[in-house]
């Protein structure tokens, strides 16, 4: 019996469920931050960003049509492993390579940032030729921090052992990690210094030729700047707007086969939830980008 006045299923988008073989996308939650350096709270992030997503309005003016239209299958979260990082990245792996063998799309919400890394996995072996676009404040290349060589700081350092890496917005990296960059040729780097410059219109011009023809997603939150996404565990000064984001996942997804996203390091700020909407909607977004429609 539906009861009156209920609330939305607790799903992304609050919508009605839908069963797994219905659905072309399935979000993927996985609230783990054992590696976090600075401010904790990562791993309340998916939840947060569910909770959200189930306050939005569906129907997106700008593509005419509700991505949610295209079936989206929320699965529970994760359960990560507090043993090793390496563990919990074995773990989101062997969760996206069934995602994607049951042939659907997958949308993994974090967590920090090394959680990634088992999506990438995954995704490699399943797309020949696959590369990373990856929008973060911060390089993430070094090859360990803090006694692991798989924490969310040396995340694109382990991805450009396995497949290309192009980083937009960087504005923050060691000495260590910029001294890699100049003998990688996995790693294609355009700072948040040079975008200003340039513009971000002609650095696409640059950047996306570097893209393979298919390619992942990993969105780190404080790719943003503060003003607008205050809710992060190493918030950055400088970073993209909200329209710069969407200017570059329109370009990507025009010009690109996008396999897979995620969406990490939302660390929600009790009380103000404006952060974690601001995920959920570019989350939403990015879906109606890559789908263009139900059909």
């Amino acid at each position: 019996m539906k009861l009156l006045h209920s609330l939305p299923p607790f799903n992304f988008c609050g919508i009605e469920a839908k069963e797994f073989k219905d659905c072309r996308i399935v979000v993927l939650p996985v609230p783990y931050d054992s590696t976090t350096s600075y401010n904790a709270g990562a791993r309340n992030g998916p939840h947060a960003i569910i909770q959200a997503s189930r306050n939005m309005e569906l129907y997106d003016e700008e593509l005419g049509y509700s991505p949610a239209d295209v079936g989206i299958f929320t699965l529970d979260e994760l359960e990560p492993s507090f043993k090793s990082p390496e563990e919990t990245i074995a773990r989101v792996e062997e969760a996206v390579e069934e995602i994607l063998e049951a042939e659907k799309f997958p949308v993994m919400l974090g967590g920090e940032h090394s959680v990634s890394l088992g999506a990438i996995r995954a995704i490699n072996e399943k797309h020949d030729g696959v590369s990373i676009l990856h929008i973060d404040a911060h390089a993430d290349l070094r090859d360990a921090f803090e006694g692991t060589k798989y924490g969310h700081a040396s995340v694109m350092r382990r991805a450009s052992e396995i497949c290309p890496v192009v980083q937009l917005g960087i504005r923050s990296l060691s000495a260590e990690e910029a001294e890699f960059m100049k003998g990688s040729e996995n790693v294609r780097t355009f700072f948040m210094h040079d975008i200003r410059e340039e513009g971000l219109a002609a650095t696409l011009d640059n950047a996306l030729p570097a893209l393979s023809d298919d390619v992942y997603i990993s969105i780190d939150m404080d790719a943003f700047d503060p003003s607008e996404v205050p809710a992060t565990g190493t918030p950055e000064p400088g970073g993209f707007r909200w329209h710069e984001v969407m200017q570059i996942l329109r370009r990507v997804c025009a010009q690109k086969r996008v396999v897979g996203f995620d969406v990490v390091e939302l660390a929600p700020i009790p009380g103000n939830p404006a952060s974690d909407f601001l995920a959920a909607r570019l989350a939403y977004k990015l879906i109606g980008c890559i789908f263009k429609g139900p059909d």
